[in-house]
């Protein structure tokens, strides 16, 4: 009996030995079919792998190598020569008994150096292949969950002035990978610029065969340690959360970003800045466009939009619009501007536009703005500076005796236009009142503090004789006042105003007058 029982048992394993013989013969030929059939039925396109290897000693091993999909063949015959999808390596496990089923399924499936790159938009157009209903497509293979390393998203453009846009993905992880579903996503990447990791969760898809532009993507992400510092010119340490939906040619995005520190080389003094925007991005292009950026610098807020466009090989053009309803002009001369503390205290409102060209130079030197603005509440923190402004509108008012240094402080407001360039304000049209006086000026300011020149004329509400305290010069002056006669019986003063910021010398533009009387 024991005899029986013991040839039993050799029959048996030697079953096993030839039918696992015969199931590792068999297993790469069918599964590479499998792998290739699946792929293709699910891209509608032409499947290439190099390498595949099985193994069946601990269940069903399975790694490949070199896996390439094509676009579909209408989006081939117009010169999309390059793969759709490639990996460098691919690997799963599965119970034995799962190489008999039929669909076969497997639980994960990890890859390395996976690479998708969508063809443009317009040879999608021109080229639109068969669609496909993918609930009609006869896959082979089901798979729970891709995990992959290293990967890249290049999206394509047939724009001469465009370059494809490359993104590089650290790790992603696709979940519940059914045909006709949207795919849960959970992604890390490293921003290059500025340089920061990005955690994004959500949706991804159904992928569309013919357009793979148009799959739909959303979700929530979350940038963190962004060093602003990696952007020539500005500083500070970025922070920011939002939600984003569309499609990977076009993506609509909400979100907020918080820079307790943020700075500008020319000043180096930091301040927090808070913004929430809504923008539109063309995956395509590369394009991105805000409407509208609400912000907040240290107490002042403001909203902007524009465009940040993308030119080939040199970077970005960033076109905006500004609009500073109420703000603190300190808070925007910290930023800019190296004295400290600030010039001058007021209240700001300006409508600007603002432009930074693309360049590898500092962010000062690529800036330029333009734009109209009033100032309100005008009071200079030199005291100096703002005695000579007090005792000037004393003058003005002719009460000369009470012109004396530290009498009463006197605000003022001005408004005009201006120009900003390579560190340098231009104004023009630049109206300065104070009580009893007027003053019209032009001129130049750099915000370095080291050029500060402005020319024009200061009118007066009394002639000049009543601006002085002494008999002997008021009737002195009284002889050339009608040589600086105003209207309404003031005075009309050729002045200049020129030095540095922090020693500013008020005085007489004897050669302005002249010009004029010639």
């Amino acid at each position: 009996m024991w005899i029986w029982v013991a040839i039993g048992i050799v029959v048996s394993l030697a079953t096993l030995l030839i039918v696992a013989a015969v199931v590792i013969q068999r297993a790469a030929p069918v599964l590479r079919s499998r792998i290739t059939e699946t792929l293709s039925a699910r891209f509608n396109g032409r499947v290439e792998l190099d390498n595949l290897d099985v193994s069946v000693f601990h269940g069903l091993e399975v790694s490949g190598a070199r896996l390439r999909i094509y676009p579909p063949g209408a989006v081939v015959a117009a010169g999309a020569t390059r793969p759709l999808i490639a990996l460098d390596r691919f690997s799963f496990h599965t119970g034995l008994l799962g190489f008999f089923r039929q669909p076969m399924h497997v639980g994960t499936v990890r890859v390395d150096g996976l690479q998708i790159e969508i063809p443009p938009r317009e040879m999608l157009r021109q080229n639109p292949g068969p669609a496909k209903r993918a609930g009609k497509m006869k896959m082979k293979i089901v798979v729970d969950e891709f995990v992959c390393d290293h990967s890249r998203l290049i999206i394509g453009t047939a724009k001469p002035d465009k370059d494809p846009k490359d993104f590089e993905l650290r790790h992603i992880e696709l979940h519940n990978l059914g045909p006709n579903a949207p795919w849960r996503y959970d992604a890390w990447l490293t921003n290059a610029i500025p340089r920061g990791e990005i955690r994004a969760s959500g949706y991804f898809g159904p992928w569309q065969t013919d357009t793979p532009g148009g799959s739909s993507v959303s979700g929530h992400y979350t940038f963190d340690h962004a060093d602003l510092n990696t952007i020539k010119g500005i500083g500070g340490m970025l922070s920011s959360v939002g939600d984003f939906k569309g499609q990977l040619d076009r993506i609509v995005v909400d979100g907020t970003t918080e820079t307790p520190d943020f700075s500008l080389d020319t000043a180096h003094h930091p301040l927090p800045l808070h913004t929430r925007f809504h923008v539109i991005v063309e995956g395509i292009s590369g394009d991105t466009y805000l409407q509208p950026v609400d912000a907040k610098l240290q107490d002042s807020s403001f909203t902007t939009g524009g465009s940040v466009i993308d030119v080939k090989g040199r970077g970005h053009i960033i076109d905006l619009d500004v609009e500073i309803p109420q703000g603190r002009i300190q808070d925007f001369l910290d930023l800019a501007v190296k004295t400290e503390p600030a010039v001058l205290t007021g209240i700001i409102a300006t409508k600007a536009t603002l432009q930074i060209r693309p360049g590898k130079e500092r962010v000062a030197d690529r800036l330029s703005v333009r734009g109209n603005f009033t100032l309100q509440g005008i009071h200079f923190t030199n005291p100096k500076v703002q005695d000579k402004v007090d005792m000037m509108s004393l003058r003005a008012q002719g009460r000369p005796e009470e012109a004396r240094p530290g009498a009463r402080d006197i605000y003022s407001h001005m408004d005009g236009s201006f120009f900003l360039s390579q560190g340098v304000i231009q104004f023009s049209k630049l109206v300065y009142v104070l009580q009893g006086a007027r003053v019209s000026l032009d001129g130049v300011y750099s915000l370095d503090g080291q050029q500060f020149d402005f020319h024009g004329i200061v009118r007066t509400d009394v002639p000049l004789s009543k601006m002085v305290d002494s008999r002997w010069l008021s009737f002195l002056l009284k002889a050339v006042s009608p040589f600086s006669k105003g209207k309404g019986g003031g005075a009309e003063i050729p002045v200049r105003i020129s030095g540095t910021k922090s020693e500013p010398k008020f005085g007489l533009d004897v050669l302005r007058r002249r010009s004029e009387g010639r």
